[in-house]
C-alpha cells in the first residue's frame, strides 16, 4: 500500500513539472513571436521612412536643377539685350544733340530690344503655368526655344549693338536634339554678351561646325577689353554648366595673339543627327552680320 501511495506521488509531480514546462515553452514561445512580430513590423516603418526621405531628396534635388535651370535662362535671355540697351543708350545720349537721326536709331533699337527682352521671361512664365496646367490633364501649343538657326537674327542684333559678328558654319548642317540646339544658341549669346561688354572691339567671329558626333561652337575675338577668366561671372558659369550637363567640354580664355575665344562641344547621342539639312556642305560660309 505505502508502495503504491508513493508511485502515485511521484506520477502527480511528474505530471506536474511536464505541465509547468509545456507552459514555460508556450510562454517563451508567445515572446519570441511577439519579439519577431515587432521588429518586422518596425524594420518595415524603417524602410518606408527610408524610402519617403529618398523621394523627398529627389524632389528637392528636381526643384533646385529646376531653379538652376531657370535661372541660366533668364540670365541668358536679359543679359545679352541689356549690354545692347547699354550700349544703344550711351550713343543715343552722345549724338542726340549733333545727330538727331542716329539718336532716333539707337531708340528705335532699344525698344525693339525691350520688347525682345520683356517677350523672353514672358514665355518662360507662360511654360511654367502651362506646365502646372499639363499636370492637371491640360494641354497646349508651347513656344519654340530658340536653336543654332536663330544664330543669324542673334548677330543682328549683335551688330545693333556696335559689334558685327562674322557667322560661318562648317560641315553638314542637320536638325539636333532641342536640349543641344538650346545649349549651343545660349553659349553663342553669353559669349556676344561678354564680347560687347568687354572686348572693345567692333568685329568678332562665330563658327558653328557639325561633326560626326558631335556640334561645335566658338566665339572669338582680337579685341584688348579686360579679359573674362574661366569661371568668373554667372555667364561663365552658367554656360559651363550647360556644357557639363550635356556631357560636353567648355574653354573660355585669352587668346595668345590678343582677344578672347569662347569654344564649346557637345556630343550629339547615337540616332540623333538623322535628317541632315539637303543642300548643305561643308566649310559654307553665311555673309557677315551687320
Amino acid at each position: 500500500m505505502a508502495a503504491l501511495t508513493l508511485l502515485t506521488h511521484v506520477t502527480v509531480v511528474s505530471t506536474g513539472a511536464r505541465a509547468n514546462d509545456n507552459a514555460l515553452n508556450a510562454s517563451v514561445l508567445l515572446t519570441l513571436t511577439a519579439l519577431v512580430a515587432w521588429t518586422s513590423g518596425r524594420m518595415l516603418r524603417e524602410r518606408r521612412e527610408h524610402a519617403a526621405a529618398l523621394r523627398d531628396q529627389a524632389a528637392a534635388r528636381a526643384v533646385t536643377a529646376e531653379r538652376l535651370r531657370i535661372a541660366r535662362e533668364l540670365h541668358d535671355m536679359i543679359a545679352h539685350s541689356i549690354g545692347v540697351i547699354a550700349i544703344q543708350a550711351g550713343v543715343g545720349s552722345r549724338v542726340i544733340d549733333s545727330q538727331p537721326a542716329e539718336a532716333r536709331k539707337a531708340l528705335s533699337v532699344i525698344e525693339d530690344t525691350s520688347r525682345e527682352t520683356l517677350a523672353g521671361p514672358r514665355q518662360t512664365l507662360v511654360a511654367l503655368r502651362r506646365d502646372e496646367s499639363d499636370a492637371s490633364g491640360a494641354t497646349g501649343p508651347r513656344e519654340p526655344a530658340p536653336g543654332l538657326d536663330d544664330l543669324g537674327r542673334l548677330a543682328a542684333t549683335t551688330a545693333d549693338a556696335g559689334v558685327r559678328v562674322e557667322l560661318r558654319w562648317e560641315g553638314t548642317r542637320r536638325p539636333l536634339p532641342a536640349d543641344i540646339d538650346l545649349a549651343g544658341y545660349r553659349i553663342v549669346q553669353e559669349a556676344l554678351t561678354n564680347v560687347i561688354r568687354h572686348a572693345r572691339t567692333d568685329v568678332c567671329q562665330v563658327t558653328v561646325s557639325y561633326r560626326e558626333a558631335a556640334v561645335a561652337v566658338e566665339v572669338s575675338d582680337a579685341g584688348r577689353g579686360a579679359a573674362v577668366g574661366p569661371g568668373a561671372g554667372l555667364g561663365i558659369v552658367g554656360t559651363r554648366e550647360r556644357a557639363a550637363l550635356l556631357g560636353g567640354h567648355f574653354t573660355a580664355g585669352p587668346r595668345p595673339g590678343g582677344g578672347f575665344t569662347v569654344a564649346a562641344v557637345l556630343p550629339v547621342p547615337d540616332g540623333a543627327e538623322a535628317g541632315a539639312t539637303a543642300g548643305s556642305g561643308a566649310a559654307v560660309a553665311t555673309g557677315v552680320a551687320g
